[in-house]
């Protein structure tokens, strides 16, 4: 049967939404030309249609992936749904065509064009979310301890697990600025909370001599003579530092005495 391919697809920009145009795009025999999030569709005089997000077909797509393509395959998907690359809507659902068709072994095409931008967006996104394990600074404010990331993809949903493991007793909010979200956690419970502009208060005169001092840690520990930027740039990228406590001018060793000075204030008020 002929393919339709005058279509495009607009959903709710979920994951289970992407996994319903996938189950009409294989029942249908469509292969859409687009298919976009409700929130960024785009003008086109090409046929729309929305798929609506129904549990039922996303739940029957996301059993059917790991038993005909395998596990691996199904968490490749998750991740590079997290992604940033261009049109991976459109990516996935060729990736999953061809995988219903040859099976597991989908995962050594490592050649195929439907194949490897799937994998490579989902090592991506791995790799970052590895890396703001270690990379993300919290700071105490009032009963919370807040963390701003800057993460090129959405790697929110990988390190919620990560952190709430880590810290179960805490009260933390890790604040994604590039993708305007926010994950709270507190008593056990976490949620990923939509945000927009959002204000963090201004930083207390304790908290302040603290970031001071663990920037003074940073630079002790430091052996001049062997310093190598370029291996430091590989291993600690230069597009994190901007949320790093480490490298904020304000937190250098020379502002101790301020920091320290504020404190004793607001203590003696």
């Amino acid at each position: 049967m002929s393919q339709r391919t005058d279509v495009v697809y607009q959903y709710d920009g979920s994951f289970d939404g992407l996994l319903c145009c996938v189950f009409r795009a294989v029942y249908e025999h469509e292969t859409p030309i687009a298919i976009f999030p409700e929130d960024c569709a785009q003008s086109t005089l090409l046929y729309t249609e929305t798929v609506l997000t129904d549990e039922k077909k996303a739940k029957r797509v996301m059993a059917s992936i790991p038993k005909k393509l395998g596990a691996e395959a199904f968490h490749c998907v998750k991740l590079a749904f997290l992604s940033t690359m261009e049109e991976k809507e459109c990516a996935i659902l060729a990736f999953l065509q061809l995988g219903y068709r040859v099976g597991p072994g989908i995962m050594q095409r490592l050649t195929d064009p439907c194949v490897y931008p799937v994998i490579s967006a989902a090592k991506s996104v791995a790799n970052e979310a590895h890396l703001l394990k270690g990379f993300t600074r919290f700071s105490q404010m009032g009963p919370v301890l807040v963390a701003e990331i800057a993460p090129k993809h959405d790697v929110l949903p990988l390190l919620e697990q990560h952190f709430r493991a880590r810290m179960p007793e805490e009260r933390f909010l890790i604040y994604d600025r590039t993708h305007q979200v926010a994950l709270a956690y507190s008593g056990g419970h976490s949620d990923l909370i939509p945000t927009e502009g959002l204000h963090l208060p201004p930083t207390a005169p304790q908290e302040q001599m603290y970031r001071v001092l663990w920037t003074r840690f940073y630079d002790t520990v430091g052996i001049a003579p062997r310093s190598n930027p370029k291996c430091r740039m590989t291993h600690m990228p230069k597009r994190y530092w901007g949320t790093m406590t480490e490298f904020q001018p304000g937190n250098r060793p020379f502002a101790l005495a301020e920091a320290a000075s504020s404190t004793r204030e607001a203590e003696n008020a």
